[in-house]
């Protein structure tokens, strides 16, 4: 532990916050431009110099961490290549079955009605507001065998299909130079990404799974799918979309997670 002390279990929690984020840090340190960062970055002292804390108490400890986090999306912001393709893999490596992931256990899936299911879209667009699956089923459809990577240490390589979000975004006359799309969903999770994500080549509005329309317990009837970013920024069971030049925040993000989120 970076900076333990026998005082109170509350310390060895701040060591162990101190360790991750450090560890975290280090993860990142991939080429020249994390490189530059990560010289100053990489101790405690580092840490505290750029969050401005004393690290002293719980608070301050969450005020760097905090400030390490909205750093740390910066960085990746700035580093993000729109034109860099996640990799693709053969068919042969697919995960089957897939993994469910959820913040609820399988059995509370939601069950949303084909029929009736309008894909809201609202903010900076001056389009359609208002899409059904067979309108989105009309769109020119892509596929891609791309790695899901879960921020909980696992990963699973599966076939998605469905329309590119850039395509869609263009055919809703959304704003693509404001800066968000959040997306909500019928399970209550919401998330938002930055539009050069959104713009990214191989960012789906996902309909299909391995070819097949896509399972609830995989986000029936729409899921984002990000290959750029973590499994958290991949929601699913997608009801509404809003282009805003407004920060949205986000489930996990809310509570902590790095906004950015990049894989």
């Amino acid at each position: 532990m970076i900076f333990k002390t026998d005082k109170s279990k509350s310390s060895l929690i701040i060591a162990s916050h101190a360790d991750s984020i450090i560890k975290d840090a280090r993860s990142e340190l991939k080429n020249p431009a994390r490189r530059i960062f990560g010289k100053h970055m990489l101790t405690l002292g580092g840490i505290a110099m750029l969050s401005g804390c004393d690290l002293s108490s719980d608070l301050s400890v969450n005020t760097m961490l905090r400030r390490m986090s909205l750093l740390n999306d910066d960085t990746q912001g700035l580093i993000f290549d729109p034109r860099i393709m996640a990799p693709t893999y053969p068919e042969s490596m697919i995960a089957r079955p897939f993994p469910f992931n959820a913040f609820y256990d399988i059995d509370d899936v939601p069950v949303i009605d084909p029929v009736s299911y309008r894909l809201a879209v609202s903010g900076l667009v001056n389009g359609q507001k208002l899409w059904t699956l067979d309108e989105l089923r009309a769109i020119p459809q892509v596929n891609q065998i791309t790695r899901h990577i879960c921020i909980e240490g696992w990963s699973a390589i599966g076939r998605w299909g469905g329309v590119r979000f850039s395509e869609f975004l263009r055919r809703c006359g959304a704003d693509t130079t404001a800066k968000y799309v959040a997306l909500h969903c019928a399970d209550n999770y919401w998330t938002s990404i930055d539009m050069a994500s959104a713009l990214h080549a191989q960012t789906l509005l996902a309909l299909t799974y391995d070819g097949d329309v896509l399972p609830p317990k995989y986000g029936f009837p729409i899921k984002l799918r990000v290959p750029t970013k973590l499994g958290y920024k991949n929601p699913k069971h997608i009801v509404a979309i809003s282009v805003t030049n407004e920060y949205p925040g986000g489930y996990w993000e809310n509570q902590g997670y790095n906004w950015f989120g990049g894989s």
